[in-house]
């Protein structure tokens, strides 16, 4: 019987966790990643990567230079009304799709010795005298420390009675990937009445085109989600012509609800959380997977020390949430407020026409949303 004991447990196989776990495994760390779904499938998610990731990418192994991606370097944004910027990104980001990185990452994490458990769902966890238990149907395992990377919302958080979880969430995702004659250096985005839609291209000639609305939208709409696309959707003139003539490649879309932008914790009963687990950012400012990867650096930066001798869990518990804090906090906050200014038609026209003319206030807002290279 394979072991059940590590240095490490891994709880979500996304960006965060599988980057975590490839660097743990290839620091001699024994690590075991829990994941409920069965690698590769699609996810949620904008699928727009900031350049900032690039050199981290290359270096876990995903050869991004030879893979033909599409580099980004445009920023198209329209008000309901049609009226529109067109702007360079300075740093820009790339293309790929999640189904394709995630299955390069597990593979990675695969040969780098990471247990990856796939199709399997952490039930609940305890920590009692400086070790953890983490309970599935089929078996228990123990670990010295436990990770979560497990996304915007889980059973997780409510096991784990997350402050969070009281707040009402009402935002719902949806996501396609299509066939479109857009440029492919070109990242869009579409207002419409309570929310957002933004398309770019990613690998395999195809492009994610992936929105976020209040679900009061859905509701008011007989919880149908192509009712709702073609009554306030598409009321967005580019938006009108993408759903009418940009066929998908999905049967029907992936959809996620109860997304919630309130305030986390990086630490919950010893946990160290990683990615949306431990903040999420706004949808509209993009970057949840840079910032997913890049919070993973600094947690197994924190965790070699913790894990050769060096600092103490205590130790390893405050640099990390210090160091997480100091990182993103600003972009959370930031996206938080920008999300403000779109969604509502009228404060949306009146928000595009007003930054229009001032393309060097548009640059500022777009790094408030950025980071630098790690």
């Amino acid at each position: 019987m394979a072991s059940t004991n590590y240095d490490c447990a891994i709880i979500g196989g996304g960006l965060a966790g599988l980057c975590l776990s490839i660097q743990l495994a290839r620091a001699k760390h024994s690590v075991v990643l829990f994941e409920k779904e069965s690698y590769p499938f699609h996810k949620v998610c904008g699928e727009y990567i900031a350049i900032e990731s690039w050199d981290f990418l290359e270096a876990m192994g995903v050869p991004l230079s030879k893979m033909d991606l599409p580099r980004i370097k445009q920023l198209k944004i329209s008000a309901p009304n049609g009226n529109v910027i067109e702007h360079d990104l300075q740093a820009g980001g790339f293309g790929i799709s999640r189904f394709t990185l995630d299955a390069l990452l597990v593979d990675l994490a695969i040969k780098a010795g990471v247990t990856v458990l796939s199709k399997t769902k952490i039930e609940d966890v305890a920590f009692v005298e400086n070790e953890f238990t983490l309970k599935t149907k089929e078996r228990n395992y123990s670990a010295k420390l436990v990770c979560g990377a497990f996304g915007k919302r889980a059973n997780m958080d409510v096991r784990l009675k997350r402050s969070f979880i009281e707040n009402t969430s009402d935002y719902v995702a949806v996501k396609y990937h299509v066939k479109a004659n857009l440029p492919a250096d070109s990242i869009e985005l579409h207002n419409f009445k309570d929310g957002y839609c933004g398309i770019s291209k990613v690998d395999n000639e195809r492009y994610c085109l992936c929105y976020l609305t209040s679900a009061k939208n859905l509701k008011a709409n007989n919880n149908s989600i192509k009712q709702m696309e073609k009554n306030v959707l598409m009321k967005n003139p580019f938006l009108n012509k993408y759903f009418s003539e940009f066929p998908s490649h999905y049967d029907r879309p992936l959809v996620i609800s109860q997304i919630n932008f309130s305030k986390k914790n990086s630490i919950e009963n010893h946990i160290l959380m990683l990615g949306d687990a431990a903040g999420l950012i706004t949808p509209l400012c993009g970057n949840g997977m840079s910032m997913a990867m890049h919070a993973s650096k600094i947690a197994f930066r924190n965790i070699d020390l913790f894990f050769s001798g060096k600092i103490a869990r205590e130790a390893l518990e405050q640099n990390y949430s210090i160091e997480w804090k100091s990182t993103f906090a600003k972009r959370i906050k930031a996206g938080r407020i920008l999300q403000g200014f779109f969604g509502n038609n009228f404060i949306t026209n009146w928000v595009i026409r007003l930054l229009k003319p001032f393309p060097k206030l548009v640059d500022s807002l777009v790094a408030l949303t950025h980071g630098k290279t790690y």
